[in-house]
């Protein structure tokens, strides 16, 4: 049979990315508490395509992925993203994975217990220029505001926050460390599950820590900054504010 992809192409364009987007696939991720979890993953896969190649072969993304399966972590990536140079021809391999991270979290008070979903993100490059890791969590938080606190005579408006961490590193680190370092720079966690003791001990506790944007971001950084395992990070905060028809925004970066 004809093989179209590898018919010359005369526009001498070169493609950066070409590939695979939002492959649903189960993988296996390193839990803390319980060793492993399984998670159903979002996974986009690219190579590069020289300009003189009509197209790449798509079909052995997937024969990629699935000569890994049940083996796809961190610790692989490296030989995921060297097979995918062999078997595409190519100079360049890109990796991203998007998984649900589900942590068992009790309540203050009730002791209830429950799951709390965060999201992930693995992203990581191999190429003749460099080869790069970075990883990302988005950890939902509550915060008060100090202002609306300080100016009103009842109450402080409050809202619920996503703060989304980038990390590069130097060695392995559990994702549970950098979920508690955001979690305790917001006014309060937010929980699955609370029975009404325990709202009444998250309000309190949230308006007795009032919060800007601008808090939060730069109270992780402080945290990241005092670990040199993190080579580079980012930290960027969004309020979805309940007094304004907008959200709040803040963000670091180191470097």
């Amino acid at each position: 049979m004809i093989d179209i992809q590898n018919q010359k192409d005369f526009r001498n364009i070169d493609i950066k990315k070409v590939g695979v987007k939002n492959i649903k696939y189960p993988i296996i991720v390193l839990d803390r508490a319980r060793g492993t979890q399984a998670v159903n993953a979002t996974i986009n896969m690219y190579v590069d395509l020289p300009h003189h190649l009509k197209g790449t072969h798509m079909s052995r993304f997937v024969e990629v992925l699935n000569e890994f399966q049940g083996q796809i972590s961190i610790r692989t990536f490296q030989a995921m993203l060297e097979k995918m140079k062999q078997k595409l021809h190519a100079q360049s391999a890109h990796l991203e994975i998007e998984f649900p991270y589900f942590l068992e979290k009790t309540a203050p008070v009730s002791k209830a217990r429950s799951l709390m979903e965060y999201r992930c993100f693995i992203k990581a490059e191999n190429s003749n220029e460099k080869n790069d890791y970075l990883v990302g969590i988005v950890v939902p938080v509550t915060t008060v505001c100090p202002c609306s606190r300080e100016i009103s005579r009842f109450g402080a408006h409050n809202q619920r926050s996503l703060v989304t961490v980038r990390v590069r590193y130097k060695k392995f680190f559990w994702i549970e460390d950098v979920i508690k370092i955001v979690e305790d720079s917001a006014s309060s966690e937010v929980y699955s599950l609370l029975k009404r003791s325990d709202e009444k001990f998250v309000t309190e506790k949230a308006y007795e820590n009032p919060k800007f944007v601008e808090d939060v971001v730069r109270s992780v950084a402080v945290h990241l900054n005092s670990d040199d395992n993190f080579t580079w990070y980012s930290v960027e905060a969004e309020n979805f504010e309940s007094i304004h028809n907008h959200s709040a925004y803040a963000y670091v970066e180191k470097g």
